[in-house]
């Protein structure tokens, strides 16, 4: 089973920092340092510099978002992992890596209203139901450890493909903006989303991130050097 359900009072969004979340296709994980160069690279991209309406980045830069995601009090990011090839103890964790999901609280009057971002960036993933899979299980952490009661998803207008799959999800258009080319989409939790969300998470297991990282063959074997320096530099499409 997955979590139940409770009422979040948490000040901060370090909860997740070592939490796994594995589903059907995917396995959720913190971002944490090790994660940078390969997302790094994704982010060279001009297509996906577009569809997160992100600026490029140097691999400084990239690490020092990375500590700010860590440690902000208003995101929540997991990096998305291919299950199959996670499953396989040789292959490395970073090699594994297909895409990020990300809550933020953009409202400091209103901590329940989060929005939604997810990103998958490698092309042969798309398509495959794994989108869907991330957003049901991002919303259901959402929902029972946060406490988020709306969700909203800003998406460009371009990007039907994504606007589709979180109407499928029964998330409703609320504005379209043009001067930024993108739509706004919400969803309010009542207690048939709460019901929708309880059933659709029923697969995902919960485990703590560390020690499952550790047992995996393909696991670094960091220094004592190399693991002091990963403490200290640990975690939305941007």
């Amino acid at each position: 089973m997955f979590f139940c359900w409770v009422q979040s009072d948490f000040n901060t969004m370090k909860i997740n920092e070592n939490t796994l979340l594995e589903g059907n296709k995917v396995v959720l994980v913190p971002y944490t340092a090790e994660h940078v160069p390969r997302y790094h690279e994704w982010m060279k991209s001009p297509e996906l510099q577009q569809l997160t309406a992100s600026e490029p980045l140097t691999l400084d830069q990239e690490y020092d978002m990375q500590r700010s995601w860590r440690d902000d009090d208003d995101k929540c990011t997991f990096i998305i992992l291919d299950k199959q090839r996670w499953a396989d103890g040789s292959v490395q964790e970073e090699q594994c890596m297909v895409g990020d999901v990300n809550l933020f609280l953009t409202d400091p009057a209103d901590p329940t209203l989060a929005e939604l971002e997810i990103m998958i960036a490698e092309p042969g993933h798309r398509g495959q139901g794994v989108g869907k899979e991330v957003t049901r299980m991002m919303m259901s952490y959402g929902v029972a450890k946060l406490g988020v009661k709306r969700f909203e998803a800003k998406i460009g207008l371009s990007n039907q493909v994504s606007i589709a799959m979180f109407k499928k999800l029964h998330f409703q258009e609320v504005s379209v903006c043009q001067v930024f080319s993108e739509v706004t989409l919400q969803l309010t939790v009542d207690e048939s989303v709460r019901a929708r969300l309880l059933e659709d998470s029923a697969h995902v297991e919960e485990r703590d991130y560390g020690p499952t990282r550790s047992g995996r063959r393909g696991a670094p074997k960091a220094s004592s050097c190399a693991a002091d320096a990963s403490s200290t530099v640990k975690e939305a499409p941007r």
